[in-house]
């Protein structure tokens, strides 16, 4: 538990101040080391004065200061001025170089974490082995919390935060400080990535991610099109893929024959930045391909957020406005202890002077006191006594240099005692006055914005706008003709495979159950015995022939142990309704919109009720009469127009037949599929009716079978 603590506390999670603490030792090192305004120094010198402050190791601190430095563009707003090869974030092959070689001093905005650190503004610790004093934070003057993309995995949590536009933030916490309830998303529509890209922007989406702090969105790659060379350039990236990892999934798919349109793609990056070529074959459609490589490659992908942030050492989820207001309260409190620390020493300078005016009024007087004194230690409490001043104001006077006993240096330190005098009265107001604190900060953020704000490097498309592959209009598209067995052997054989086969091939034991005439394109369901659903493409199987068994469902569906099929549904446009009939005599008809997802979901649970099982399934396309049989004989016929659709998938049905004690409803099937002729002795106006026992001449072979069983 105590490493566990440790872990989120002291390593993984960031602070309101948006640092780990492995960032706030390194650029505290840096600022000591002269770094913020001097020359350049090797990196291996800056490593090893962090270590003092950092004990965990060489290799863990140059990875901090790569990720904190301008070549590596990891941020948008990097924090390390740096020379040599930093390596890229968009590449996992091109690493950095060792620090022996390359150089590094603190970015000019370096100026805005540290300002007024000398003040009192922050707390202050003993380091490891309590040799120095570092920062517990670094009293930023704009929210880097926001600005800075932060991932950390701590133990049991974990923390990922986007990074936001610098001037977007400062301009959005100066509205916010002006008024708590301002619109975030006018002013910070969306977060901001060093990489670039586009973000795929859903308002409500976006919405929720600043509320809850929770959430995730789309970021795609940006491209365009070169006529000339007939070629597709990749130039961002999204943030969390590299180039490699998009060039492995494209070979990949040109691999598996799943893209046909890609002679060749190869990684063309140099110094003016990142390039992914993309050769075409002739007549391929760049914009059709594009949407296809953003829905099966990492050209598309989602990033994460979970705002988990320490706030007095406690970790919180918090959306944008709630952080804002955790960073204001905090910043408020820097502002009021550098206020306080020039109001302290204001008053001790004006203290002194006091003192010096007392003796400035009979300067020979206190010339003839200290040439008297005898001893020098005896020359400090002579002057108190004689001016009746305390001692810090006597050690003051004692110190004066002879050649500044003059009339104008007189005349300087009380016009510096008036001035000190307003200064303290404008000091102590701004200290009482929570507004004139907040507008402190504001104007601070103001002159960060305009100093160091930059364009919006991520451009936003919105959701609406975006024409999203789909896997059907891809798929070649001709008439099949679908069997199910009763077994559960599955079989997709074109028109004229099956014209040239002979018998259908069944295991020994099994026979036909289902045949239908469909497409290519066309869904498939599949209701099982546990109440399960499962949604397929007839594409999904491979073309087979009359004299193979076909695929095993059980297994091809990755089905639960000792789960069997009870019926194959063609849902079409889901327009139509289903017909499910339980051996409890009931009968339910649901609307087949009910089992439509709006995701690719492959298995449905809940897709029935569990009351009883289920004895027949029909897809109902026109109203049509139906015979119910019993297992004591009694014959119903019912037209599917005496049932409600329902729109719950769980509903236990109506009653349809009457069933005496231990005996159950044994079959169901359309009237035309049967012999009966005497259709009016078994018809029922009203439902549930007990039925009528079968006549001989209304009774077929399969029926009669049926019955004896």
């Amino acid at each position: 538990m105590p490493y566990a603590m440790s872990v989120i506390v002291s390593r993984a999670i960031p602070e309101i101040d948006g640092f780990k603490p492995s960032h706030r030792k390194l650029l505290y090192t840096m600022l000591k080391m002269g770094l913020l305004t001097g020359g350049r120094t090797k990196s291996a010198n800056i490593v090893g004065q962090t270590m003092k402050l950092n004990p965990h190791g060489d290799a863990a601190i140059y990875d901090t200061m790569v990720r904190l430095s301008a070549g590596y563009q990891a941020l948008l707003t990097p924090f390390v001025d740096s020379k040599g090869n930093f390596g890229k974030v968009y590449s996992r092959d091109m690493s950095c170089a060792a620090p022996r070689y390359t150089e590094a001093k603190l970015a000019p905005i370096c100026a805005e974490l540290f300002r007024d650190i000398d003040k009192d503004t922050v707390d202050f610790t003993d380091n490891y082995d309590g040799t120095l004093r570092e920062p517990t934070l670094l009293p930023t003057a704009f929210p880097n919390v926001l600005v800075s993309s932060n991932l950390g995995i701590a133990v049991g949590m974990a923390s990922q935060i986007c990074g936001f536009n610098l001037a977007e933030v400062c301009d959005t916490t100066a509205a916010y400080l002006r008024d708590p309830e301002h619109d975030l998303l006018s002013t910070m529509p969306a977060p901001d990535f060093p990489t670039g890209g586009e973000i795929v922007y859903d308002r409500a989406q976006m919405e929720s991610i600043y509320r809850t702090g929770r959430g995730s969105f789309k970021v795609r790659a940006r491209w365009r099109y070169v006529d000339k060379e007939n070629i597709i350039e990749i130039y961002e990236l999204p943030y969390t893929t590299t180039s490699e990892a998009v060039i492995d999934k494209v070979r990949e798919l040109i691999a598996s024959g799943k893209i046909r349109e890609i002679n060749d793609m190869r990684d063309e990056t140099d110094l003016s930045g990142l390039r992914l070529a993309i050769d075409l074959k002739r007549g391929a459609d760049p914009d059709k391909l594009m949407q296809k490589l953003f829905k099966l490659t990492p050209l598309m992908d989602s990033f994460p957020c979970n705002f988990n942030i320490l706030v007095a050492g406690n970790p919180r989820v918090m959306g944008v406005g709630e952080i804002l207001e955790e960073w204001t309260a905090w910043r408020m409190d820097c502002v009021r202890r550098r206020v306080w620390f020039d109001l302290s020493r204001k008053k001790e300078k004006l203290h002194l002077l006091k003192g010096l005016e007392q003796i400035l009024l009979d300067i020979d007087r206190a010339i003839a006191i200290i040439r008297e004194t005898e001893l020098e230690a005896d020359v400090v409490p002579n002057l108190m006594m004689g001016f009746g001043i305390d001692q810090v104001q006597a050690e003051f006077v004692a110190e004066i240099k002879l050649r500044n006993i003059n009339r104008e240096y007189i005349l300087k330190r009380t016009a510096e005692t008036s001035e000190l005098e307003k200064d303290i009265e404008e000091l102590e107001a701004t200290l009482n006055n929570r507004r004139r604190l907040r507008g402190i900060i504001v104007d601070e953020l103001k002159q960060i914005s305009k100093k160091y704000g930059a364009p919006r490097k991520t451009g936003i498309v919105y959701a609406d706008e975006v024409e999203e592959y789909t896997e059907e209009l891809h798929v070649e598209d001709y008439p099949v003709t679908l069997f199910l067995s009763r077994g559960g052997y599955f079989k997709k054989i074109t028109a004229q495979s099956l014209r040239m086969s002979g018998e259908q091939k069944y295991k020994e034991g099994d026979g036909p159950f289902q045949s239908f005439e469909s497409t290519n394109r066309a869904e498939i369901l599949f209701l099982t015995d546990r109440q399960q659903m499962y949604k397929v493409r007839a594409a999904d199987f491979e073309d087979s022939k009359a004299s193979v068994l076909g695929a095993y469902l059980p297994t091809k569906l990755q089905m639960d142990e000792g789960e069997n099929v009870l019926a194959m549904i063609l849902p079409g446009d889901y327009t139509q309704h289903l017909l499910l009939v339980f051996e409890n005599g009931k009968a339910a008809r649901i609307e087949l919109s009910a089992y439509e997802t709006k995701t690719n979901r492959r298995k449905l649970v809940g897709a029935c009720s569990d009351k009883s099982p289920v004895v027949a399934v029909m897809k109902i396309e026109q109203e049509t009469d139906m015979v119910c049989q019993s297992s004591d004989g009694r014959t119903l016929i019912f037209n599917t127009a005496q049932l409600q659709p329902k729109t719950s998938r769980s509903t236990q049905g109506v009653g349809v037949m009457s069933l005496k004690p231990k005996r159950s409803v044994v079959s169901c099937v359309p009237l035309a599929e049967t012999a009966i002729v005497n259709t009016t002795r078994y018809r029922v106006k009203t439902l549930p009716a007990a039925g009528a026992l079968l006549r001989p001449e209304d009774r077929s072979e399969q029926q009669l079978s049926l019955l004896d069983e």
